[in-house]
């Protein structure tokens, strides 16, 4: 590890160092000297109180308990009299809770002690940051001019893109309704912080596109988004996927491979569907996390890795962590901020804006010419359960655009079977990707099932099923149920038995309305 220190600031800064034990208070204070900054040390609260009376600091660094109360009082303090200097806490090791009620107090990060001097200059060079492009750590800068997005979230290895940006990223989230308008104010005061932020929401909210926005109105918006969908990695690669692998590690490892924290240095880890994530990983995600070094796989040595963390799930975290499918440790540790989006259903006044976004957006890709909905379309999707939020609505348009052969799009280009629906006027829910809704429970539309014949013959009228595609569906359904009692209710094992992924299964499941209970309670098909 290098002993060289930064290179010092052009503009010094004016810190105070809070720490009782002398040692620890003179090592703090040689150390912000050595970096060209001005620097005070006191061993008190009320000493520093007397300084931060007198003195315009840039940056207060405090242990959380001193002597005479904690270092959290100055940062309450700070609050009530609206003080600017950014804050950096000092907590015992493993003291996630403590860390946490930091953050959450305005604290801009913390350090776990013993302190390591590198992570200590890395994150006060941060903190220091100001206008300039930080060389570490998470800081404060006004919005960016540049974005990097990613790929969309997945199992696969995203890369980071280049671009220019808008200088107010959030409004490139569509919508103008109350709900949306909070969504977009709580996206910019979350960027200027390090916490972590949970993005909570049903599927098909946006969860990636609202983690992207945190991130290019952040400091680090030069940097790369990695975004990575921890419920599509498989278990026993997960651990080289997120911390890379030396060359050996295992089989098939025949050249060294940078893991997810590696290939986000300086920007931002988007873990989609964090509640997925398998037990044993979590515990190795919460040291990384903790004590900001990775040990690639077949690896000896700890990396310094510079990433800010962001999470989002569709699950009640909460609840998994009282049944012990979740860390608790982990979950404080991530859950500092929540940012919840609303479902489309609380927020139809969006609904023309996004339809004639999409519209746009998929025309541009595909090519075609945008159509305009019917006012019959129009009525139909505003009555429309939309239960999948924006990701059904695009889906719908897809199939409206692809299916209209008329000057406008009718209802019947926007429903998946229009002749079948159980209600008139009233269309059965599309449904989408990793959306699992179920239809009502009803009697099965009576079938005439054909009987054998030979190949040359001709079937007599009265044997052919007069409905074909209500005959299809029942075949379907009677394959797809017998396959998922065989896997116990294992999706993915149905699916990779039927020649088919995830997605597809998932699709023909909510299409046909199958039942499945979650396979790790022990129940089977219903």
């Amino acid at each position: 590890m290098s002993t060289n220190p930064p290179t010092p600031p052009a503009t010094p800064a004016r810190i105070l160092v809070l720490d009782d034990e002398p040692d620890l208070r003179t090592l703090y204070e040689l150390t912000l000297l050595r970096e060209g900054h001005h620097v005070d040390a006191v061993g008190t609260v009320t000493e520093a109180r007397e300084e931060l009376a007198q003195h315009a600091y840039d940056l207060l660094i405090t242990d959380m308990r001193l002597p005479d109360g904690l270092g959290l009082d100055l940062l309450s303090d700070g609050t009530a009299q609206a003080r600017c200097q950014r804050s950096i806490v000092v907590t015992a090791y493993g003291s996630a809770e403590s860390a946490v009620q930091a953050l959450k107090l305005g604290a801009f990060d913390y350090l776990t002690k013993p302190v390591d001097l590198r992570q200590f200059r890395i994150v006060v060079a941060t903190a220091l940051s100001g206008l300039e492009t930080p060389s570490s750590g998470i800081g404060v800068a006004p919005p960016p001019q540049v974005e990097t997005p990613g790929t969309p979230a997945g199992g696969g290895r995203s890369k980071p893109h280049t671009g220019k940006s808008n200088t107010h990223p959030p409004e490139k989230l569509i919508g103008q309704s109350a709900a949306m308008r909070h969504v977009k104010e709580r996206i910019q005061r979350v960027a200027s912080s390090m916490a972590p932020v949970m993005v909570l929401g049903e599927s098909g909210t946006g969860k990636e596109l609202v983690a992207r926005a945190i991130h290019t109105s952040s400091h680090r918006a030069g940097g790369p988004f990695i975004a990575v969908n921890c419920g599509a990695i498989p278990e026993s690669l997960i651990e080289a996927e997120f911390f890379g692998a030396r060359k050996g590690a295992y089989t098939g490892a025949q050249t060294d491979r940078e893991g997810f924290f590696a290939a986000a240095r300086g920007g931002t880890l988007f873990l989609d569907e964090i509640g997925d994530l398998p037990h044993p990983m979590q515990a190795k995600l919460l040291r990384a996390i903790q004590e900001r070094t990775i040990r690639p796989l077949g690896g000896v040595q700890e990396e310094a890795v510079d990433v800010r963390i962001l999470c989002a799930t569709h699950k009640d975290l909460a609840r998994a962590v009282a049944d012990g499918q979740f860390r608790q440790d982990l979950y404080y540790r991530l859950h500092v901020i929540e940012l919840r989006l609303p479902p489309l259903r609380e927020r139809r006044d969006d609904l023309p804006a996004l339809i004639d976004g999409l519209m746009q957006r998929i025309c541009t890709e595909s090519g075609q010419q945008p159509v305009p909905l019917s006012t019959a379309a129009w009525a139909w999707l505003n009555q429309h359960p939309l239960d999948g939020n924006v990701r059904e609505l695009e889906n719908l348009l897809h199939r409206a655009l692809a299916l209209c052969g008329g000057a406008q799009i009718e209802p019947a280009d926007l429903q998946d079977h229009p002749s079948h629906s159980h209600h008139p006027g009233q269309l059965p829910l599309v449904p989408h990707d990793l959306v699992e809704t179920q239809r009502p429970p009803g009697p099965p539309e009576p079938l005439t099932p054909p009987s054998p014949a030979l190949e040359g013959t001709t079937e007599p009228p009265d044997l052919l099923p007069g409905d074909l595609q209500a005959y299809l569906d029942a075949q379907e359904k009677r394959v797809l149920e017998q396959m998922l009692r065989e896997t116990k209710g294992n999706r993915t094992a149905a699916a990779a038995r039927l020649g088919l992924n995830l997605r597809q299964i998932r699709y023909r499941i909510a299409r046909l309305g199958i039942q499945v209970k979650d396979p790790e309670d022990g129940s089977s098909l219903a």
